[in-house]
């Protein structure tokens, strides 16, 4: 089957998705942290995702985001659910030449989004994403059975693939817009984020990895309890044994 997608040459803008449940001052700091670091002609858009659980309080303040940063600013009621249907849906409307998958809580670390791009850069074809354990990387907040936990996942998901990657479940990264369009996504939830790089991976696309510090959000309540994360092992093995072929949307 003929691939359905042309790598892009270069990065000319990016597109910064943010999912927005209950953060308020997160979010504001999040949008504040990026204009700060990264070159406004670089910026096309912040597309921030809304959906029915999106609080008042949320929808807010992203309204006086709206008035400040104008047409900057994109607001996009989601249509398929939870998270990965927001980053996929949110896909499918992104202008920039590139996406940024990240977090509006803090736990994704705004001011590391200027290194995923200038790394992006370097190789507009391919995805840069984050890793909390490599040299730089650091975690805050958890426990050590679940530091341990996640090591083992981290561990197994890249023997399974037989990659050098050290956090594949980790949803902060950049990758070109034209190949999160033309992959055939399935998961909705979480999970979402180890599909969006082990289906890459398996087509044939660089991925690299820079480091992250990761702390835990300062409001709201996470979505994503901890042993939902067994989730993931479902589409971890369904992408690896699958015909890849049949990764391409039709």
């Amino acid at each position: 089957m003929r691939q359905p997608y042309t790598p892009p040459a270069r990065l000319d803008s990016v597109s910064i998705i943010l999912p927005v449940i209950n953060e308020t001052v997160s979010l504001r700091k999040t949008i504040e942290t990026i204009r700060r670091d990264v070159k406004r002609e670089l910026i096309r858009e912040f597309i921030i995702v809304v959906c029915k659980r999106t609080t008042p309080e949320a929808k807010a303040a992203i309204g006086e985001l709206q008035k400040e940063l104008g047409e900057s600013v994109v607001v996009l009621q989601q249509k398929l659910p939870f998270l990965g249907g927001a980053l996929r849906d949110a896909f499918d409307v992104a202008r920039g030449s590139h996406v940024i998958i990240m977090g509006s809580d803090l736990e994704t670390n705004p001011a590391e989004v200027h290194v995923l791009i200038e790394e992006e850069q370097k190789n507009p074809s391919g995805i840069v994403t984050t890793s909390r354990w490599i040299c730089g990387g650091e975690f805050h907040g958890y426990s050590p059975i679940k530091l341990f936990c996640n090591w083992l996942f981290q561990r197994f998901f890249s023997l399974l693939y037989w990659t050098p990657l050290t956090d594949m479940t980790f949803g902060f990264r950049i990758l070109p817009a034209s190949l999160a369009r033309a992959i055939r996504w399935e998961e909705v939830r979480h999970p979402f984020n180890l599909e969006s790089v082990v289906k890459p991976l398996r087509l044939g696309i660089p991925v690299s990895e820079v480091p992250t510090i990761w702390r835990p959000r300062i409001e709201g309540e996470s979505q994503n309890p901890f042993f939902r994360n067994f989730e993931y092992f479902r589409i971890g093995f369904k992408a690896r044994f699958a015909n890849k072929n049949s990764f391409w949307r039709r």
